[in-house]
């Protein structure tokens, strides 16, 4: 990091030093990449003096520039988080076209400046090919939106052109110069080390709640979504449903085919549970272990939960392999006494799920639909007995 190129601009080195510092500790903290690139556009743009800031992504299948933040003095037309504001690439050139040269090239990537009237103070460094004279899509959009200039870095990841970092003034405000471009390289770059430690935490804890056979939630990740669900039954009533599925036949498979034929079952199930989980907005689909399964809704009607997983108990018969599914669902909203805690509501999902395997059910037993608080699952659930020895237990956390 050069010093002289920092400490150029008013506030000299310490001001400049200390904004890349912020920057640097903002992302550290920042927990997911939405958040990050966030943080990042608002420390940019406060370092530059800039009154708008925003962070795009080059999507290169699509061969487009995806905003994925704006921030500051928004126009008509920008919102801090779009859904789907992205540009074609071939009207902003330089990101794909004579910075990737110019790397090629063995130079590093550097910022530059555009202005409403076309001509920036500080173009990109010069190759054999020479600069582009100007975007004419920045310089339209500069004085649609009323600004008098900007300042773009390229931000580069694991060595390839990720996206850009976009500074901006308004019309009346100092242009920007060579010195904002320098000071914004080394924002750009900061940046991309942010991202890069960003993405390596979100996939740390990808890892830590997905299951790597089906990709689908575990066990983990269900504990801390059903404690959260039951916090908000207990404050405002909304349902919480659970079922728990059984895969029937996998030891089967298992002896007679192969543990690599058994694990395809097991992959094939875990596509239709999630393709069944989606009917029902914001379920979470999760394998506990080896042939069992679950699915949390939080919000649904319970009778909403019963028809998808007897959806999911039709089409798991269906399936080439295996015997079915066997499905047990216990949900708060039907009457089946009081659920203090995720302990109960697993209890009585299972003793349901139990008596569905039992009895060779091709339908979903539903806890508390038969008889009330006298249901034969509530009794199963409640009696110490009622888990057979070899059935694995789900209760030591709580």
């Amino acid at each position: 990091m050069d010093n002289g190129v920092i400490g150029r601009r008013p506030g000299g080195v310490d001001g400049r030093l200390r904004a890349v510092v912020r920057l640097a500790q903002e992302m550290a903290a920042a927990h997911t990449p939405q958040e990050a690139v966030g943080v990042a556009a608002e420390a940019a743009r406060r370092a530059l003096d800039g009154g708008f800031a925003a962070i795009s992504m080059w999507e290169r299948e699509r061969g487009r520039l995806r905003v994925l933040v704006n921030v500051g003095e928004l126009m008509a037309g920008e919102e801090r988080l779009p859904e789907d504001e992205s540009y074609p690439v071939h009207d902003f050139p330089e990101i794909a076209e004579f910075l990737h040269d110019h790397w090629a090239a063995g130079g590093e990537p550097h910022a530059w400046v555009e202005t409403a009237e076309g001509v920036g103070p500080a173009r990109p460094r010069t190759t054999a090919r020479g600069p582009p004279s100007g975007s004419w899509g920045r310089v339209a959009a500069l004085r649609r939106r009323g600004r008098g200039s900007c300042v773009v870095a390229p931000i580069v990841l694991h060595g390839r052109a990720w996206g850009e970092l976009y500074v901006a003034r308004a019309v009346g405000r100092p242009v920007f110069d060579r010195d904002d471009a320098d000071f914004a390289t080394v924002l750009a770059s900061v940046t991309a080390a942010g991202l890069a430690q960003t993405e390596r935490l979100e996939e740390a804890r990808r890892l830590a709640f997905t299951d790597p056979l089906t990709g689908l939630g575990n066990r983990r990740a269900v504990d801390i979504r059903l404690d959260e669900a039951l916090e908000a039954y207990h404050a405002d009533g909304t349902v919480v449903s659970l079922v728990v599925c059984d895969l029937n036949g996998l030891k089967r498979v298992n002896d007679t085919l192969g543990h690599a034929v058994g694990d395809r079952l097991l992959e094939r199930f875990g596509s239709l549970l999630s393709i069944c989980g989606a009917m029902l907005p914001g379920a979470l689909v999760a394998r506990l272990g080896g042939d069992e399964f679950c699915l949390l809704g939080v919000g649904p009607p319970a009778d909403e939960v019963v028809r998808v997983a007897d959806e999911l108990c039709r089409r798991a018969a269906e399936l080439e392999m295996g015997e079915g599914v066997a499905c047990g669902i216990a949900s708060t909203g039907d009457p089946i006494g009081p659920v203090p805690s995720a302990r109960r509501l697993f209890r009585l999902a299972d003793a349901a799920q139990y008596r569905a395997k039992a009895a060779r059910s091709p339908k979903p037993v539903v806890a508390g639909r038969e008889g009330g608080p006298e249901d034969p699952v509530i009794r199963l659930a409640d009696t110490s007995s009622a888990r057979p020895p070899e059935r694995r237990r789900f209760r030591g956390r709580r």
